[in-house]
């Protein structure tokens, strides 16, 4: 019987009982035993760089720079006698690492030419505050230690990184989520590019402030992810002391499932993409496991499996389209993986794509870099890869492929490939992901090792002395819960609440409730929605900030003017970020009137309204009086009190 790939990927599908993240419930999930945790990084609004002079903030969108940096990994042995996994993969790669710097944005610190300065205290205090507000256990004294990244992205190859609090606990309105610990850090570079052998890194916010929030694994649903994650960001901007924008926070997300290891996913951009990436995930871990369960009834001895590999005669793929880069072609058998390479893994790729991924990151063989037998739309008619399978002595229950790519990376690829293989038969390889915003994840590299932090001898411990913690807590903000509970009681829509969190401000709004008298679920719902449509659809040359929007109010109230006129005024105000006021509305025409020359009209609208009709509907009579007075009204009279107004008066 034919073995058909299409067939086999949709029963493995069903078999992993995967379902549309929007079908899922939170059954779905603990059945497949899903947990995952949070590592939520926010760059700190300062003036200078953590252990520099530097400033910090300066990104530069133009390619040029004045000096660059050629660097390469080369693995050296622990004091234990042993080689970092991670430190291993990247010496394969041989990569060669080229930072661009700009001087008015790094120092000679950051190329490792020059010791630290002192940690950045502005930094330190803006992170202890974050430390307390997350009810943590704030350190008597703050040690720095050296965090070993061999990806490249720190010319140094480790990050100078200190641990300001341990064992806190965020209270989210319907879970309580612990925390490990919070840690101050200097920021990585800016990856620009990786192709090839080849990766480009800009310096610009190398060096910046860093604050990482570790949460331990209490998720357990991919919303529960999400929501973990705003809240921990909404508490950093609390503070109004982070810096917003892209890339200014940035979150690795770790997953697993029932029997599956810790997969981190890397540099999750946005937090709407966190669940659809965490369920993709922890099916991904599930599937993968029955796959194991399947190879192992075929595959007797595992710890002695091995690939069998020929290079293949160009002949043989003559009617197929190469890649420019197929050097060389090198056929693969897999004993024992007929069915595998075909396996569902996660939408859209299946356990193929895993092999193919390892070989653009470990081997550095762009895409395409292999051809196999089990392919959802083949390239290699049945026939040929008949012929390549004899070449292979291939039994029927194996699975070939053909990897292409440049002659030098081929003796990487074949280990890439049979590493890989061999992982599958022992369950989910540790490793990190990175992601794509339609849920998928690809291999990025292996999860660095355990011990990879060492204490920094270059910096001396900084105490913290008990009255400077008792300073910073008198000027912390609410605690977000505390926010979320008063926007409830003020009857503030929830749809509202992401944005006003995000933006910070719940403070203006609390400002603008208690001191101008403002109706509360009116300023709630004029910053939740109307603020968040405007700044959507008129862009102007400035950003409503909170005190501009206060001052707004606050002319209102003086002018005597009803606060559901700043709705008609924000498209003006940020078309015309430096008009006043008055000119505002000057120039949308803006006629004073006065509600007793309002009132009196509702009588004659009536009128004419209930003329020639034998049936009069009262909400459509309301509507229609309403309609025709509004443009009066706004801003001269509240359009709730005129409404009862119309009502009554039938």
């Amino acid at each position: 019987m034919t073995f058909n790939p299409k067939k086999n990927y949709e029963q493995t599908r069903k078999k992993a009982g995967y379902v549309p993240r929007k079908k899922a419930t939170p059954k779905t999930y603990s059945d497949i035993g899903f947990m995952s945790g949070l590592e939520v990084h926010q760059q700190l609004d300062t003036r200078e760089k953590l252990f520099c002079h530097c400033p910090s903030g300066i990104f530069h969108a133009s390619d040029d720079y004045d000096a660059e940096l050629k660097r390469h990994m080369r693995p050296t042995l622990s004091e234990l006698g042993e080689y970092d996994g991670t430190a291993l993969m990247e010496f394969k790669t041989r990569k060669e690492i080229f930072y661009r710097i700009k001087n008015d944005s790094a120092c000679t610190y950051e190329v490792d030419d020059t010791p630290p300065f002192p940690m950045n205290r502005e930094a330190l205090g803006v992170a202890l505050e974050i430390s307390l507000l997350s009810k943590l256990n704030v350190v008597g004294e703050v040690h720095i230690t050296r965090k070993q990244y061999l990806d490249g992205s720190i010319p140094t190859g480790f990050q100078r990184t200190a641990i300001l609090g341990v064992e806190g606990e965020l209270s989210l309105p319907h879970k309580r989520i612990r925390l490990i610990q919070l840690s101050i850090e200097e920021d990585s570079c800016r990856e620009i590019s990786d192709i090839g052998h080849i990766r480009v890194y800009k310096t610009d916010r190398l060096g910046m402030p860093l604050i990482e929030t570790v949460t331990y694994p209490d998720c357990e649903t991919p919303e529960e992810v999400k929501q973990t994650c705003d809240y921990i960001r909404f508490l950093n901007r609390s503070t109004g002391k982070v810096r917003t924008g892209m890339g200014a926070g940035r979150q690795d997300v770790n997953v697993s499932c029932r029997g599956g290891s810790r997969v981190e996913i890397k540099g999750v951009a946005h937090t709407k993409w966190i669940p659809e990436l965490t369920h993709n995930e922890a099916f991904r871990q599930w599937s993968l496991l029955l796959m194991k369960d399947m190879l192992l009834k075929k595959i007797k001895n595992p710890d002695e499996w091995k690939i069998g590999y020929e290079e293949l005669p160009a002949h043989v793929l003559h009617n197929v389209n190469l890649p420019e880069h197929a050097e060389q072609l090198m056929a693969v058998n897999l004993p024992g993986f007929k069915g595998a390479l075909s396996w569902f893994t996660q939408p859209g790729q299946m356990f193929a794509d895993e092999l193919a991924g390892r070989l653009k990151v470990i081997a550095c063989i762009e895409h395409p870099n292999m051809l196999h037998s089990e392919e959802l739309k083949p390239a290699v008619p049945e026939e040929q890869w008949q012929e390549i399978a004899q070449l292979l002595d291939g039994g029927t229950d194996d699975a070939q492929l053909v990897i292409t790519g440049p002659s030098e990376d081929i003796k990487t690829a074949l280990e890439t490939v049979e590493e890989r293989c061999q992982m599958a038969l022992k369950g989910i390889p540790n490793e990190t992901r990175k992601s794509f915003e339609d849920g998928t994840t690809v291999f990025e590299r292996v999860l660095p090792g355990a011990d990879r932090m060492y204490p920094d001898t270059d910096s001396a411990p900084i105490p913290l002395d008990d009255d400077y913690i008792q300073s910073l807590k008198k000027n912390l903000p609410e605690d977000i819960i505390d926010r979320y509970e008063q926007l409830k009681t003020w009857e503030v829509p929830e749809d509202t609440y992401t944005y006003i969190f995000s933006k910070n401000y719940f403070p203006i709004i609390k400002q603008i409730v208690t001191e101008l008298n403002t109706d509360p679920k009116f300023t709630g719902v004029f910053f939740g929605h109307d603020l968040k449509f405007a700044e959507g659809h008129f862009k102007g040359a400035d950003v409503l900030y909170g005190t501009k929007l206060f001052k707004l109010f606050k002319f209102l109230k003086e002018e005597n003017l009803h606060p559901e006129l700043a709705k008609r005024m924000l498209p003006h105000i940020l078309s015309h970020p430096k008009m006043d006021f008055a000119s505002v509305l000057n120039e949308m025409n803006f006629k004073r009137i006065s509600k007793e020359e309002i009132l009196p009209k509702i009588a004659i609208l009536n009128h004419k309204f209930k003329m020639g009709k034998d049936k009069i509907i009262d909400k459509d009579r309301i509507n229609w009086v309403m309609g025709q007075l509004r443009p009066q009204a706004v801003g001269n009279i509240g359009l709730t009190e005129l409404s009862k107004e119309v009502k009554n008066r039938s």
